[in-house]
């Protein structure tokens, strides 16, 4: 059984024990719906820390698995950088925007440019784990709005959380303005 506690973070009951598994947060908001789920689960274990890590579709694990192995990324920026829609990182990838990473917690230009480098090399390598759930293509416009993304960020808001309610809106949202209301409704 898997209960949501708060954004980003859930309880697995297994045998009657609880664990606290951290989830992305496009999985979280799928778990919150309720019914029953399956996680992939990664462990972290470190010396003072040991971490779960659940994610629902085995090509967002896999990217995990792949993003962790980069230098300056941890399972905390991994997992942020898993809650960006994957037609997003791809766009990074084929357009060579890393401003599009620079969303994400915990990332700067200089890290953004190299990981950029490392998705591209992921993408040739896996280009599975760089689609939507079951293979689909996610929808929602491939256009990027920093204005937006920014106005959403100043009003508190997380980046994952952002770049997935932007994904989400009607195409026919053409301004900032209509994109930050239509993304408000949805945060």
């Amino acid at each position: 059984m898997v209960s949501p506690l708060r954004p980003g973070l859930c309880m697995v009951e297994i045998g009657g024990i609880g664990y606290r598994v951290s989830v992305p947060m496009s999985d979280w908001e799928e778990l919150a719906r309720g019914g029953e789920h399956r996680l992939w689960t990664f462990t972290y274990v470190r010396e003072d820390r040991l971490d779960l890590f659940g994610f629902l579709e085995r090509t967002t694990f896999q990217l995990f698995e792949q993003l962790i192995e980069q230098p300056g990324i941890g399972p905390k920026t991994a997992l942020e950088l898993c809650s960006v829609p994957r037609n997003l990182l791809t766009l990074a990838i084929q357009t060579e925007d890393y401003n599009i990473l620079t969303q994400v917690k915990g990332i700067g230009k200089k890290t953004a440019e190299k990981l950029l480098l490392e998705l591209k090399g992921m993408a040739e390598k896996h280009p599975d784990i760089f689609q939507a759930a079951g293979g689909k293509q996610q929808a929602g416009s491939t256009a990027i709005d920093h204005d937006a993304i920014e106005a959403l960020k100043n009003l508190g808001f997380a980046a994952p959380s952002i770049l997935h309610a932007l994904q989400h809106i009607p195409n026919e949202c053409s301004t900032t303005e209509e994109r930050v209301t239509a993304a408000l409704r949805s945060l």
